[in-house]
């Protein structure tokens, strides 16, 4: 209805019919849509009832020798009846199954926190032979399962510092070991002398990103401080290196077997021509 004049007048009848046929279009599809929405939202919700695995967890471990290993399978909707079982690829050995384990040896174990979907396979004190992959099975039908590698390395010390320094200087010394978050506790030896943080002596151990740090500093070092040092990790074999603190004007214990050596072999050369000319000369030696 539309209005002229103030006087209000009716719409022509095929407008009127195609004002009614578009609103009647538009319900239709609403009405379409609202079922389809419907329908995507059941399939999703069918889809999601059985167990799947959650992403996120790292599935490429690396473990110093020695440590403990964690191998962490997130697992939803698991419900009552389905079990989740580990298995050592290399010989298709079953580790576990459920809180289970099958395995006779004691350093392995399963971890799942009430509620939670947290499948963790605990390995303590692994050893190179743990290396490996390892599967995290579910047992649907059919199965579902996902694969975790295990790399097991050996972790070492190494020491970076001079060989010598001289007296009144101060030895510097830096332990790297090739692991971060290095479980236990670094310790220095002078010979077979534990050294403490006191007085000279000094010991920061920190984290890098090259490794696990350790740095020995002893000021106004004397030639009692000279002797053979070791950096001893409790969890990484250890390293020694033999430093010599020398008075000022003297050579280090090295230089002067290389001179001592030298002038060996000219010093005793000359009493050895002298007694073999001594000989020749004899009566009795022509």
């Amino acid at each position: 209805m539309r209005m002229k004049s103030g006087t209000p007048q009716a719409l022509p009848s095929a407008l009127c019919h195609d004002i009614r046929l578009g609103f009647l279009l538009l319900v239709t599809i609403s009405g379409n849509w609202a079922t389809q929405d419907a329908d995507a939202g059941q399939d999703v919700s069918r889809r999601i009832t059985g167990p799947y695995f959650l992403s996120g967890v790292p599935r490429d471990v690396v473990a110093a020798a020695g440590q403990t290993a964690y191998l962490h399978c997130r697992v939803a909707h698991i419900g009552d009846v389905a079990r989740v079982s580990w298995i050592r690829q290399r010989d298709l050995h079953v580790i576990s199954a459920g809180f289970v384990v099958f395995a006779s040896d004691q350093r392995y174990r399963v971890i799942h926190p009430a509620t939670s979907d947290n499948w963790t396979l605990q390995i303590k004190y692994v050893q190179q032979r743990d290396s490996g992959a390892y599967e995290c099975q579910v047992n649907t039908e059919p199965k579902i399962s996902m694969t975790f590698y295990l790399t097991v390395v050996e972790s070492r010390a190494a020491i970076r510092g001079p060989s010598y320094v001289k007296a009144g200087s101060t030895i510097n010394l830096t332990c790297i070991i090739n692991q971060v978050n290095v479980e236990g506790l670094v310790y220095w030896y002078r010979d077979r002398e534990i050294l403490d943080y006191e007085g000279p002596v000094s010991i920061l151990t920190k984290e890098a990103a090259e490794g696990t740090t350790s740095r020995l500093t002893i000021r106004n070092a004397t030639p009692k401080d000279s002797g053979n040092y070791t950096c001893w990790p409790t969890s990484a074999h250890p390293s020694s290196v033999l430093i010599n603190v020398v008075l000022e004007g003297e050579q280090p214990a090295a230089m002067q077997t290389g001179v001592g050596t030298r002038s060996c072999s000219t010093t005793h050369l000359l009493p050895m021509v002298l007694l073999s000319l001594t000989l020749a000369l004899l009566p009795g030696h022509r």
